[in-house]
């Protein structure tokens, strides 16, 4: 019988290819099959489940960030009301409106912020809180403009609180106090001041000539490219720039004049001041630019003060800026920004703006007599 299994086994076996090449050698076996299954463990399934839960929660998250660009470089949001200081649960609200860094076109969240209190009844008072160098004469003007506006309509009144620096477009915005007695407080070390128009220029002709490099742009008229810092400025465009600086610099002493009255009455100090000049927080005072020497808290005790407010028995606010999703997760506000992006921003940081700064940039024409004549 094991003879007739062996047999059997025998015969199976010749039937496959490896075997009858196997049979021709003498003495051969083949090696045994092995097979190795492994158990799938609880541990490696849960790790497997939270792979698969990450990669679609990140892809989520992607397309979150990817429909949320539009809404981002579009500008659009509203600034977020957030409690300050105070009486929590008090009705009547002292408002904080804040105007930092750099203005550039002024329609952003100075505005939104301008626009909150104008929809907010319980607003009583505003807080305009400082810490600006300046920008350029429109976006300065702006402010200025929706600022005073809002007092008018709400018939409230506004108190300045200047931070670091309220210089030129800066200072020309919290002229929106209009003729309203103790309304500017500076802290102990606030520059101030810088009263004048500035349109920078560079000539970069002398190094265009080293490198062999000419400017051969077709224009309408040569005084088309007159402010180009590949062209050189003549007498005559020269002297039609220092026009156009000096009348907008006869506008900011008129809005000086608005906000500090005793300009009115003295006109020949205020020549004496405006000529880009910073001042300390203690010049300031005694040349009459602003009324006191404080903090914030001093300028919402005198905010509430001009409203009427009982002593402590209002609640101060102040705003948040809208938040992206793309600032939310860390990246930058300039991410996924095509060219057409920053051919924009190369063009508009080169075309011809005056402004109301502070600043150590050379010059191309100037209010102040130290660059050049204003007459």
């Amino acid at each position: 019988m094991a003879e007739s299994q062996a047999s059997e086994s025998h015969g199976s076996e010749a039937h496959r290819p490896e075997s009858r090449a196997a049979a021709s050698q003498p003495n051969y076996r083949l090696p045994p099959e092995i097979v190795l299954r492994h158990k799938s463990t609880g541990l490696a399934r849960l790790f497997g489940w939270l792979g698969w839960l990450g990669f679609f929660l990140a892809g989520a998250l992607l397309l979150s960030v990817l429909s949320s660009q539009a809404d981002y470089y579009s500008g659009d949001g509203d600034a977020t009301e957030r409690y300050h200081s105070g009486e929590k649960y008090s009705l009547n609200k002292v408002a904080i409106i804040t105007l930092e860094g750099v203005i550039m076109d002024g329609d952003g969240f100075v505005k939104q912020q301008i626009d909150h209190i104008r929809d907010d009844e319980n607003v009583k008072a505003v807080v305009l809180r400082v810490n600006s160098p300046g920008g350029t004469v429109t976006g300065s003007d702006y402010i200025f403009h929706h600022l005073k506006r809002l007092r008018k309509e709400k018939d409230i009144p506004i108190v300045v609180s200047m931070g670091s620096i309220a210089a030129s477009g800066g200072y020309y915005a919290a002229m929106a106090v209009g003729d309203q007695k103790d309304s500017i407080y500076a802290e102990p070390t606030t520059t101030t001041g810088s009263i004048g128009v500035i349109v920078p220029h560079y000539d970069v002709t002398g190094l265009m000539e080293r490198y062999d490099i000419a400017d051969d742009s077709i224009a309408s008229h040569p005084n088309k490219q007159m402010l180009s810092m590949t062209r050189k400025l003549s007498d005559e465009q020269r002297a039609l720039v220092q026009d156009y600086v000096n009348e907008s610099f006869e506008r900011f002493k008129s809005i000086v004049k608005e906000g500090r009255p005793l300009y009115q009455k003295d006109p020949d100090a205020l020549e004496q001041l405006a000529t880009g000049e910073v001042f300390t927080a203690d010049k300031a005072k005694k040349f009459g630019l602003v009324d006191r020497i404080g903090f914030i808290e001093d300028a919402i005790e005198r905010a509430a003060e001009l409203a009427d407010l009982d002593q402590k028995k209002y609640r101060v606010v102040d705003f948040e800026r809208p938040v992206s999703a793309l600032e939310l997760i860390g990246l930058s506000a300039r991410a996924g920004r095509g060219q057409a992006s920053e051919l924009s921003a190369l063009l508009e940081l080169n075309s011809p703006r005056a402004y109301f700064i502070a600043t150590t940039l050379p010059p191309l024409i100037s209010s102040s007599k130290a660059y050049g004549s204003a007459d």
